[in-house]
């Protein structure tokens, strides 16, 4: 059986953050099923400059995720003046990552959201993003070159559209695919023991009906 996850964050997601750590604990229970991670695309293309009532919303937000995951945050990001809350040139950072190294780049995700939510670094400035890939062992060229090309813009696109095309609309979003269909496990942050026996479960249910399928 052809099963697979399908994780869809966005960088600059501050429950995605929240969600590290069932990420790597997902990836070491289950090594052999691949995690595909998709740019869901939280607020692309974004030009006006935050609002004071939207950092007070935001910095609500970054509160209840570190009481509920204790992922750490750098609150001195709310001192910034006329920050433009753009995530798509993260999101282009994550699959230029993921072209460039043939992987899913799942710690380059995480080294991007610890960049923007622990280390209060602008991740929406194409010159960071191209320090935090140098810092990753990519060659800043090659890199630069390859984010700034038209095809990473058009792969940016195609993730967020495959986001839509499913129904994704938060994040994180689990689904887990079992060669036939997409399976909903969690949509927004959940604690590891929940989402773990909402996977079993799938798994589960997903061999039963293969079983039936073959006989």
């Amino acid at each position: 059986m052809e099963r697979r996850f399908f994780y869809f964050a966005d960088p600059m997601c501050s429950w995605c953050w929240g969600f590290v750590p069932n990420v790597e604990k997902l990836v070491a229970a289950w090594p052999d099923i691949p995690v595909r991670l998709v740019m869901g695309g939280l607020y692309p293309g974004v030009t006006k400059p935050m609002a004071e009532h939207r950092k007070a919303e935001v910095r609500k937000h970054w509160e209840h995720v570190t009481e509920a995951t204790g992922q750490p945050f750098d609150y001195g990001f709310f001192d910034r003046q006329g920050f433009v809350y753009n995530t798509e040139p993260a999101s282009r950072a994550l699959i230029t990552a993921k072209r460039l190294s043939g992987t899913q780049a799942l710690g380059f995700l995480e080294e991007l959201q610890g960049a923007f939510y622990r280390d209060n670094r602008d991740v929406t400035d194409a010159a960071v993003l191209l320090d935090i890939a140098a810092e990753q062992g990519f060659d800043r060229e090659t890199f630069r070159e390859s984010f700034e090309s038209d095809t990473m813009r058009q792969l940016t696109e195609r993730d967020f559209h495959f986001a839509r095309q499913l129904g994704v609309t938060g994040f994180p979003t689990l689904l887990g695919f079992d060669g036939e269909r997409y399976r909903l496990l969690s949509m927004g942050y959940q604690d590891w023991d929940w989402l773990q026996k909402v996977i079993e479960r799938w798994m589960e249910r997903s061999a039963a009906e293969q079983q039936t399928t073959v006989h």
